[in-house]
């Protein structure tokens, strides 16, 4: 029987009973205490028994390693997540090698594409094109009035699998877990938020379970009318707040970058969060080959959002280090897919004119390696099996030690497996991927392939942009984040292969690249609220930690 005393405790709108065990953000599941569950009127609606969180995230790894499929994983995630979002976080940070493959890349591509099928309850926000005139409205129906991170896909280009349209959803919400997992950022001041433009995938439009507007895409003032009015209603509902494009296509990516970036606190993931996880797989893979980082040659597959970004970033760091930005640029070649991105080609697009140089037109990529000689292959297309033995042979041919990237995802999506890069180049490879693979044993040594995860950048920089109040986001910033992630190579993992640190580190990394972007912001004078001289410690004391809280 609940007590008087027990029940004075309760603030008067703290929710109880089954309200609170409804309430993602305050449940505790059958961790209630004896003393809550009579304060907060909850006997008899849990088990008897109370559990610890660390009985609780054991239940959830042993249903979670029960399930058929990643893809039965996910959804057992994401219904966790829904429920007890402290019990979620809890389990990813402390499984993070295990979860985050499962939570995000690669399972995520598969879950955006199911999503329609594998719906249960609505995530984030859905800003549509039914929604002009009115966005601002919309807005105002998230319940939380504190957000510091919104990120936002209009779905057309989902990882590697194209116009996904409002199944995209899965790509905000999943970066978001992200942020909360591996950098602190409460999940009450996260956003995600999917604008849907329609699509012009023909398979989703007659899917009569697709859950988007049945229509063809917008384009052209319609389209860019819609995105101006979003950005306005989010500026004026969290006047403070951070935006990540992220998955947009590669006509609307640097245009919108290029036209928000000044206006609004604004960056695009695929252009610069990726472009700073390889400049700092690219700082640490020097440390492998013995080579100057100015010394370099890439050779890049594909020239979106991705490789295009990549180019600019290393770029930017070149001549840094002292070359003139001509003789920066002629270090960064690629291939699209109609051969090598030559001056005398008059199709190409305006992203990728600065990487048009003087030389005889080559129709692919093997004949691009032959007559090249590049030190490192970067492939940013999503085109499996791109990189083939004749390409790695070649490449191990021309290099003591080839520098191998095989950026795309999903899985499927990569230019070779991690097995394909040690065999073909005879372990001489220095190999990462934008999917995980297993560590490979090959001639008597065991190989630890790096995953190039955006993971190891955008959650510290955007931590250090909210702790700054920074105004907009900077390359200088993804500069600073890069160096920084590089640094935290350590030599053993060098040794065994890796050129980015063990992903269980991460949240001291977000850390020390949350205060290398707020160090940025002050001495750009970007930042809006005050640092202090022990800035690591006051970062870190504002990182959400999920615990559970006593409430009674």
């Amino acid at each position: 029987m609940e007590s008087p005393a027990a029940a004075r405790l309760v603030p008067d709108d703290f929710p109880t009973g089954v309200a609170l065990l409804n309430n993602p953000f305050l449940n505790k599941d059958t961790a209630f205490s004896e003393h809550e569950r009579d304060a907060l009127g909850l006997r008899g609606l849990l088990p008897p028994r109370v559990n610890t969180m660390e009985e609780q995230v054991a239940r959830v790894l042993e249903n979670l390693r029960g399930k058929a499929s990643d893809l039965e994983r996910y959804i057992y995630m994401i219904a966790l997540q829904d429920r007890n979002r402290a019990l979620f976080y809890r389990a990813v940070l402390d499984n993070l090698r295990e979860l985050l493959p499962i939570i995000y890349t690669p399972t995520v591509g598969l879950a955006c594409q199911q999503y329609a099928h594998i719906f249960r309850r609505p995530r984030g926000l859905f800003v549509s094109a039914r929604d002009r005139g009115r966005i601002a409205r919309v807005f105002r129906n998230w319940p939380f009035d504190d957000v510091r991170i919104i990120i936002v896909t209009d779905g057309e280009r989902i990882l590697g699998l194209g116009d996904l349209g409002a199944n995209g959803m899965g790509i905000p919400v999943g970066k978001l877990a992200l942020y909360t997992a591996c950098a602190g950022i409460h999940p009450e001041q996260s956003l995600p938020v999917t604008i849907d433009a329609g699509t012009d995938n023909a398979g989703l439009l007659h899917d009569p379970l697709y859950m988007g507007l049945p229509q063809r895409r917008l384009r052209g003032e319609a389209y860019d009318a819609l995105i101006e009015e979003f950005i306005a209603a989010a500026g004026e509902r969290y006047p403070h707040v951070m935006i990540q494009f992220e998955d947009f296509a590669n006509a609307n990516a640097f245009r919108l970058l290029a036209k928000y970036r000044d206006r609004a606190c604004a960056f695009n993931d695929d252009i610069q969060g990726t472009a700073a996880a390889v400049l700092a797989g690219m700082y640490a893979a020097m440390r492998a080959t013995g080579g100057t980082f100015a010394g370099q040659k890439l050779l890049f597959l594909g020239a979106g959002e991705a490789g295009i970004g990549i180019a600019d970033l290393i770029v930017s760091a070149l001549v840094g280090a002292g070359l003139s930005e001509e003789d920066a640029r002629q270090r960064c070649w690629f291939v699209d897919s109609k051969g090598l991105v030559v001056r005398r080609r008059t199709d190409l697009k305006e992203h990728k004119l600065p990487y048009a140089h003087d030389h005889v037109f080559l129709p692919d990529f093997p004949a691009a390696v032959e007559a090249l000689k590049p030190t490192a292959i970067i492939g940013a297309a999503g085109k499996p099996g791109t990189f083939t033995k004749e390409v790695l042979e070649a490449m191990a041919r021309l290099n003591a030690r080839p520098i191998v990237f095989a950026l795309s995802n999903p899985t499927s999506n990569a230019e070779c497996t991690a097995a394909e890069a040690y065999t073909w180049t005879k372990g001489a490879a220095v190999f990462a991927s934008g999917s995980p693979f297993p560590p490979y044993p090959f001639q008597g040594r065991m190989f630890v392939p790096s995953q190039g995860n955006n993971a190891y950048i955008f959650p510290g920089v955007g931590l250090g942009v909210t702790m700054s109040g920074a105004r907009h986001v900077t390359d200088a910033m993804f500069s600073a984040a890069a160096e920084t992630l590089a640094a935290a190579v350590t030599a053993d993992e060098i040794a065994r292969g890796c050129v980015y640190p063990d992903i269980t580190r991460i949240r001291e990394i977000s850390l020390a690249i949350a205060v290398s972007v707020a160090e940025v912001a002050r001495a750009a004078g970007l930042a809006t609220r005050p640092l202090p001289e022990d800035l690591p410690a006051h970062i870190r004391a504002a990182m959400y930690e999920p615990l559970y809280r006593d409430y009674a």
